[in-house]
């Protein structure tokens, strides 16, 4: 990404007129994720009126400028994804300030004149680039996915004369570089896997694996883990591969009793609502005498029955 930004910088370089005035100023320096920026169009020849400038920034997705300052694209930009892009003219001064730069802040920006009759109305270009670097994971490889997605790594406990493959990483704006150590001794490993062969009892201990930023040298970051071996006659629940599978068992037993649980109840309901039949009232069949509480007031002087 960082070459491809690079590169767009030096197209629309050259596609420049090379007698521009406007310029952007921005720091000097590397400038690390979650720092304030700030930018500042100026004009070497002080042909400019700074309330006729706007900046613009180039799109990484869309390949295409976009206007900071507006309601639209600048404003989306800042309120969904955090930018905090704030341009502000100040003393016939334009700013643009950047609250915390992220990723998403690096880029291409410039600075245009809203006077389109300018042949020289858009700036040098200006490359901002934000160097990061995240927390470090460790994963063990070389086993199957439950061992390696569902269990943290933090604590190992490993049967004594197995392998043991750990693999370190992260993201960064530029690879960054990887080196395993064990608390109390004196071995390095530049890499970010760290292998171990037919594990001994005294290769249980603490293990770290650090990243370092190539190019920023108080960005590194650190993951530690402790590994136990265990002895031959330790009880084979008790190394973590064990664990993890005794866990899912157990998630898998307790699904299945939710499972049969439901089928019998629907089982159960569905036969008694089939057993009930059809409802037989014979209150409707019992006769209706005149003098009787269940008659109606009639003039009629018969004794039959009304029903």
């Amino acid at each position: 990404m960082r070459l491809f930004v690079l590169l767009t910088a030096v197209i629309f370089a050259f596609s420049q007129n090379t007698t521009a005035t406007l310029f952007v100023k921005g720091p000097t320096e590397s400038v690390l994720e979650g720092e304030r920026v700030t930018l500042e169009c100026l004009d070497s020849e002080s042909e400019h009126n700074m309330s006729s400038v706007h900046f613009e920034k180039m799109s990484r997705h869309m390949h295409m400028w976009h206007r900071l300052d507006v309601y639209g694209y600048g404003y989306y930009y800042r309120r969904c994804f955090g930018y905090e892009a704030d341009v502000t003219r100040e003393d016939g001064r334009l700013l643009l300030s950047l609250g915390r730069a992220q990723t998403w802040s690096a880029g291409v920006y410039r600075c245009v004149s809203d006077n389109t009759t300018d042949a020289d109305n858009s700036s040098l270009l200006y490359t901002l680039t934000v160097h990061y670097l995240r927390e470090v994971s460790v994963s063990r490889t070389g086993t199957n996915m439950f061992s390696r997605y569902l269990t943290t790594q933090d604590h190992l406990r490993i049967p004594l004369g197995d392998d043991v493959e750990l693999d370190c990483s992260t993201s960064a704006s530029e690879t960054p570089q990887y080196s395993w150590f064990k608390e109390g001794e004196d071995w390095v490993v530049p890499s970010s896997k760290l292998k171990l062969k037919q594990v001994r009892l005294q290769d249980s201990g603490e293990y770290t694996c650090r990243a370092q930023h190539p190019s920023v040298s108080s960005l590194t970051k650190k993951r530690t883990i402790s590994l136990t071996v265990l002895p031959e006659d330790a009880a084979w629940y008790e190394s973590t591969n064990a664990q993890i599978y005794l866990g899912v068992s157990a998630i898998v037993v307790v699904l299945l009793v939710i499972i049969l649980s439901m089928a019998i109840f629907l089982c159960r309901r569905a036969s008694q609502n089939k057993s009930k039949g059809p409802i037989d009232d014979h209150s409707q069949k019992k006769p209706i005498y005149k003098n009787s509480v269940e008659s109606l007031a009639s003039t009629a002087g018969d004794k039959q029955p009304l029903v």
